[in-house]
């Protein structure tokens, strides 16, 4: 083969590469349905039925809006640990007593579905 031949297949699979899904979880792999269901149930209220931080609940500060870029750039690990662990200084209860560790993810596999 040529060199610019092998050059072209390397790149295609780095390309190929970036595009397989991380290790992560997807939204597939877990169940939205109870996600949702645990979303309405713990996260509603706060949260809005869009995530956008605009439920019946008014706090300060106020309520992250879960379809942000500044919350959907942090790492899923983050996001898990904030649902887990709660937010300090903030109203973000933790729900680690409430849901289980799957429990959460599904959650969070749910908001990750919500409308930009």
């Amino acid at each position: 083969m040529t060199i610019i031949r092998v050059s072209a297949i390397c790149a295609m699979m780095a390309l190929c590469w970036l595009l397989i899904p991380s290790p992560g979880f997807s939204a597939g792999e877990r169940n939205l349905v109870r996600g949702k269901q645990l979303y309405e149930k713990y996260c509603l209220a706060c949260h809005g039925p869009q995530g956008r931080g605009d439920g019946m609940t008014t706090l300060d500060p106020p309520v992250a809006d879960l379809t942000s870029s500044d919350v959907l750039l942090k790492p899923d690990s983050r996001l898990l640990r904030s649902i887990h662990e709660g937010r300090p200084n903030t109203a973000m209860d933790a729900w680690q007593s409430a849901m289980s560790e799957e429990a959460i993810r599904d959650v969070l596999a749910y908001v990750l579905t919500l409308p930009r």
